[in-house]
């Protein structure tokens, strides 16, 4: 334990305070702290990076992916054409009377937030979250440009100069071209990617597309750059709704006290006075590096978002110390009150001893995490709904028809008796074509004896059939006579189906109608 203790004595110490200190609130209206936390390096801050490069480039470059639906359809993989009323997602292609599958889409996110929470916390805000991803994005250009920790705090406290001026235009100026790469990213989801492109820079685009982008670089900047910390505080509603979907088995960042207390920066006098203390040198590493000023140690706290930073920095610390990793660590409430069970043993004091054997090595009665802990009750109706819903989405995605019709009967007059006897009703058939194909739709009579009907504006015989074409992606209205012998037509209304149907893809479709005569009126 001597070289062990020598380390602790030599190692860094920074002067780092919780800025949001679960000890000590802040009032509502104070004045902002200045965050400047310090650049980590571990396996969470590299997971971190490959999130963000993910997520970033899922952003930035959907819009650029192209995807060949025909001749008669757009070429872009995801689209939102508003103009024309449609959503198009690679192969789908979703119409406004389809738009429970965008709610079943949220119910889904819903559902998989709580799922992603009640199993390893708050990992949507520390790793996936926009503001989050943004806030990672703009820190890393102010690092490149004012240096890590305490060269911007350095910069920050020193007196204007040209040096000082230079930096903070530079570093502002990216983060403004950040923010209007991300408005200007947002409207290419909305019209053909490449030529918005062009119209936005030769000032052709619609005014609502520079409103969008505007408004977007405005807040991007404001509060990825500028808030930061105080939007996850104080503008999102989940810290303070996520506490419900936590139980005593979900994984939280966890301060492991049961084996760090009592801290102590002076390891080596302690020994030699015979006084056990914990792990923590009190070196203040997890404090430097938390992107909400916050202090782990403090226990759980709403301004905690998981990102695992304080980890990565902990257990850089215990390497070079030669201790165990996990001092900071994901654990969950079932096995922190285990271990810190072991190292009270009902005394109310934490021994730290009484968590290591002889060797000095962490005892085998430690509880440690492990993975099946996650499958338990309440993991398994989430996952089921989240499950239930997709698969249900999935098997109206798939049997769903691309032929719709619609019909409206006159309703004056509701029907018109002709100078032969005969009786004619008059209908608005809507064909709806929902394939980026032409197709010849087949409008047929379905019951109705000795029944016949007439196109306006198609020339083709009257008849119990009609061939109508209509257009890719489009609605044809058709305005349709139906005509019934006067012998036929005393039985009074009738029912019956006009039929359209697709011969070449066999789709078809019903809808069921009335026959008005003047006996039905009697």
């Amino acid at each position: 334990m001597t070289t062990e203790n020598a380390a602790s004595e030599a190692f860094e110490r920074i002067d780092a305070e919780a800025v949001n200190s679960a000890t000590k609130r802040q009032p509502l209206y104070a004045a902002r702290k200045k965050i400047f936390p310090k650049r980590a390096s571990g396996q969470f801050r590299r997971f971190k990076w490959l999130i963000m490069a993910i997520t970033l480039g899922i952003y930035y470059l959907t819009p650029w992916i192209r995807w060949d639906r025909g001749p008669y359809a757009p070429d872009q993989a995801v689209l939102i054409d508003l103009a024309n009323r449609r959503f198009y997602f690679l192969f789908i292609e979703i119409w406004p009377q389809e738009f429970f599958y965008v709610a079943g889409l949220l119910v889904m996110a819903g559902i998989g937030l709580f799922l992603i929470t009640s199993t390893v916390g708050r990992a949507w805000c520390g790793y996936t979250c926009p503001q989050t991803v943004w806030v990672d994005l703009f820190l890393v250009v102010e690092r490149a440009i004012e240096g890590d920790r305490n060269a911007r705090m350095k910069l920050d406290g020193a007196p204007w100069s040209l040096g000082k001026l230079s930096k903070r235009v530079s570093k502002h100026a990216i983060w403004l071209l950040i923010a209007v790469a991300t408005g200007g990213a947002w409207v290419f989801y909305f019209a053909d990617a490449p030529s918005l492109f062009v119209e936005i820079f030769t000032g052709k685009a619609a005014a609502v597309a520079y409103i969008t982008i505007g408004v977007l670089t405005a807040t991007t900047y404001v509060l990825g750059g500028l808030m930061r910390e105080q939007v996850c505080t104080y503008m999102c509603p989940w810290p303070r709704i996520q506490a419900a979907m936590l139980d005593e088995n979900s994984l939280t960042v966890t301060y492991n006290d049961w084996r760090g207390e009592p801290r102590s920066r002076h390891a080596k006098k302690a020994a030699a006075a015979g006084v056990s203390v914990g792990d923590c040198v009190d070196c203040n590493a997890c404090v430097a590096v938390c992107p909400m000023g916050i202090d782990i140690r403090d226990g759980q706290q709403l301004e905690c978002i998981t990102c695992a930073l304080c980890i990565d920095a902990c257990d850089a610390v215990m390497d070079k110390l030669g201790r165990e990793r996990g001092l900071i660590s994901y654990a969950t409430l079932s096995d922190y009150n285990a271990n810190m069970a072991l190292a009270t043993a009902g005394s109310g004091s934490i021994d730290p001893a009484r968590v290591r054997e002889a060797s000095g090595k962490l005892s085998g009665a430690v509880a440690h995490f492990h993975w099946r802990k996650i499958f338990r009750p309440r993991t398994f109706v989430y996952f089921g709904a989240w499950s239930l819903v997709g698969l249900a989405m999935l098997y109206a995605l798939l049997t769903r028809d691309r032929l719709e019709v619609n019909v409206l009967h006159d309703r004056n007059p509701q029907y018109v008796l002709l100078s032969d006897g005969s009786v004619r009703n008059g209908y608005t058939v809507k064909l709806l074509n929902m394939i980026p194909e032409p197709r010849v739709i087949f409008l047929s009579l379905e019951g109705l004896p000795g029944a016949t009907m007439q196109a306006v504006g198609i020339d083709q015989p009257e008849g119990r059939s009609l061939a109508i074409p209509v257009e890719p992606d489009r609605l044809r209205e058709v305005r349709i006579y139906v005509r019934q012998p006067a012998e036929l037509s005393h039985r009074g209304n009738e029912r019956f189906n006009f039929v359209v149907e697709d011969k070449a893809s066999f789709e078809r479709d019903v809808y069921h109608a009335k026959f008005d005569t003047p006996e039905g009126s009697r």
